[in-house]
């Protein structure tokens, strides 16, 4: 026999307790109460089970609001079986509380919970709610959308377009989070030596708008694992950790965290690691392994992850974790992911140096993967001389880094990652 978990509950008699557990199934995984079995399994039958399986039907009926999806099945043994689906009008209320499994108890959801299953009934977003804002203004986001997009103006309608206002509820809590201020948390980012008892510095990022406190996150990141070493007269610039994992590892942080919960995503940085800890787990749909894999992604915050899309901060949705891992593709020591019910944990350690010149640096810094460039485009980007630019193409193709297509006038050069 097995026995009880977070889907499976005994009861060894029918008493309205149970009802609390068919409001947790339907609100969230569905689950199983089996009637006539003691809670250490063992099977005891009830009497008259059809007479049974009448009182819960009515009992569930009469009780749960809005009406949960549920089977009743009559078991050899004489015990019943109560088979409750995952609902999606939810809340689903017994005497007007939402509840939840814990392990193999039921409870009642919290203030927080309680709001997100309403949001779910709707089909919302928390970032799709009306911001209590009225007036915000978008002066960081407005210069990053006019370059990327080449617009002559940013107004009301950019907003409109972008998804951040409508004309019923103006301004929603994404359009919030990207406006030059706002009441939500931010990165809390946390300067480390060796280990957590040698503290150097301690930087607060909120109150400002999330694209802001990407790019600042990036600049600390560059000015702490980012040096220039001198080797055979030649002076390279060195990643202690790849730039792409901790852009990617931020982004993913602002993108995919919940922002219902008032606590700032953490940003630990020691010698040989940075560690991202960002609240709440995983979005409903998808599972640890798929996370890991970077196979694909259900967006938290679809609105805010569009205008990251939008400006180049991602490239492609469901290819954050993928491209933490391919920056770890040749090194023995990996990234881990730490994924638990209310947080995600992203550990990038340091690496072998990687060794560039500050020409070849320059390049790769000026590029975007996957996008061919002509040799005078790259000229404009770096004020590199024709010869210089040549030559430093070629370093880079040699060591597989750049790639070229083509010939004479029609070559180009790209980068895969």
């Amino acid at each position: 026999m097995q026995k009880e978990n977070k889907n499976l509950e005994f009861k060894v008699q029918i008493t309205k307790t149970y009802l609390k557990t068919v409001s947790a199934f339907s609100n969230f995984d569905g689950g199983e109460i089996i009637f006539g079995i003691s809670d250490d399994g063992v099977v005891i039958g009830l009497e008259d089970v059809k007479t049974a399986c009448l009182n819960i039907e009515n009992q569930i009926n009469d009780s749960i609001k809005p009406k949960p999806d549920f089977s009743i099945r009559i078991n050899v043994n004489n015990t019943i079986s109560l088979l409750v689906k995952k609902g999606y009008a939810t809340p689903y209320l017994y005497n007007g509380k939402a509840y939840k499994r814990n392990d193999t108890s039921t409870v009642e959801v919290g203030e927080i919970e309680l709001k997100r299953l309403i949001l779910k009934g709707m089909n919302l977003n928390f970032e799709e709610l009306q911001s209590d804002k009225k007036e915000l203004k978008f002066s960081y986001l407005s210069q990053l959308i006019i370059k990327k997009l080449n617009l002559s103006e940013f107004n009301l309608d950019t907003l409109k377009n972008l998804n951040l206002y409508n004309d019923n509820t103006r301004y929603n809590n994404a359009a919030e989070l990207l406006a030059d201020s706002n009441t939500f948390p931010g990165l809390d980012i946390a300067v480390y030596g060796d280990n957590i008892n040698e503290f150097k510095q301690r930087v607060t990022l909120s109150g400002k708008s999330i694209l802001e406190q990407f790019f600042l996150a990036l600049e600390l990141f560059k000015s702490i694992y980012f040096f220039e070493k001198i080797e055979n007269g030649n002076r390279n610039v060195v990643e202690k950790i790849p730039l792409n994992a901790f852009r990617e590892a931020i982004a993913n942080s602002l993108i995919h965290r919940v922002w219902d919960v008032k606590a700032n995503t953490k940003v630990e940085m020691y010698e040989n690691k940075v560690v991202v800890s960002s609240p709440g787990g995983l979005v409903e749909g998808i599972t640890k392994e798929q996370y890991i894999k970077g196979s694909f992604s259900i967006l938290r915050n679809p609105i805010i992850a569009n205008v990251f899309y939008r400006i180049g901060i991602i490239e492609m949705f469901a290819t954050g974790i993928k491209r933490i891992n391919e920056s770890y593709q040749d090194v023995l020591e990996k990234p881990i992911f730490d994924i638990m019910q209310d947080s995600i944990t992203v550990e990038l350690p340091a690496i072998n140096a990687i060794k560039l010149t500050l020409n070849e640096y320059k390049i790769l810094s000026s590029i975007a993967s996957n996008i061919m460039y002509s040799r005078t485009e790259l000229e404009k980007m770096t004020n590199l001389g024709k010869d210089t630019l040549i030559r430093v193409l070629n370093t880079l193709i040699e060591k597989k880094i750049l790639f070229k297509i083509g010939k004479g006038k029609s070559t180009y050069y790209y980068k895969n990652k």
